[in-house]
């Protein structure tokens, strides 16, 4: 996937659609949404029907270079996850902790089309 300038810069608003291929959550597909605010909207979309929308508080996306960018969150449950997400070769490789649990992840990602 080749993502243009506007799309490096712009992702904030927009929906990225995640998988892991290790880790704990190895296999499924998640939706985040980091928004303007700070917060996140996140949920998998494994099954037949996608669970619930997930609220997040505090959030951020951090560009790194034109390719590279980070994006991070803590859930009301009180974990972290920061990936960081490769734009020209949709790429990632996160790491999720909290409660004494830590884990590096590895896998690919999509940026889901703006809405009309």
């Amino acid at each position: 996937m080749t993502t243009t300038q506007s799309e490096r810069r712009a992702l904030l608003g927009r929906t990225i659609r995640w998988r892991f291929i290790d880790g704990p959550v190895a296999g499924q597909t998640f939706e985040h949404t980091f928004n303007i605010d700070g917060s996140v909207v996140w949920r998998s979309v494994d099954g037949k029907e996608p669970t619930k929308l997930n609220h997040e508080k505090f959030g951020a996306v951090a560009p790194i270079s034109d390719d590279v960018v980070v994006v991070s969150y803590v859930s009301a449950g009180g974990y972290t996850l920061t990936v960081a997400l490769n734009l020209e070769t949709s790429q990632m490789v996160g790491f999720a902790s909290g409660h004494d649990v830590w884990a590096q992840q590895k896998g690919t990602f999509e940026l889901l089309p703006e809405p009309a």
